[in-house]
């Protein structure tokens, strides 16, 4: 694996929620704590987020989900990056969360979950220690 000089991550918007202020305020955000970041846009597929991730040869994907379904948008990401041999991209979560849907996601192998008014410094500061967790640094 090469070591790059800044993190990239794929923000993307599973499923028909067609609430994007988050994803695109959080896009910009990281860009400004020195990360590049891809954003997919709406009604993404989990296999096209995996599709892109990979193509893209991203460290993180973001997801944000406002519509009520991570619970099965998030875990599907997870179940194909292992599919696909991409265990190691980072998957973390956003959006309107109930808290007793964090344990349950986060047993599913989501890393990090974060609500409305998050702020993007801890966002940044959690997917820096993610990956630097997952490629041994």
């Amino acid at each position: 694996m090469v070591k790059r000089e800044s993190i990239r991550v794929l923000i993307a918007k599973p499923g028909l929620d067609g609430h994007d202020r988050g994803a695109k305020v959080l896009t910009l955000g990281l860009r400004d704590e020195g990360m590049e970041v891809i954003y997919t846009g709406l009604r993404q597929t989990p296999d096209m987020i995996v599709q892109a991730a990979i193509q893209e040869d991203v460290d993180v994907i973001g997801l944000s989900c406002l519509s009520g379904a991570h619970n099965y948008l998030f875990p599907a990401v997870v179940d194909l990056l292992k599919a696909k041999g991409a265990k190691h991209i980072v998957v973390v979560g956003g959006g309107i969360i109930p808290q007793e849907d964090v344990l349950l996601l986060k047993s599913k192998g989501v890393e990090a979950l974060f609500g409305p008014g998050a702020p993007i410094r801890q966002i940044a500061d959690c997917i820096r220690a993610a990956v630097a967790g997952k490629s041994g640094v």
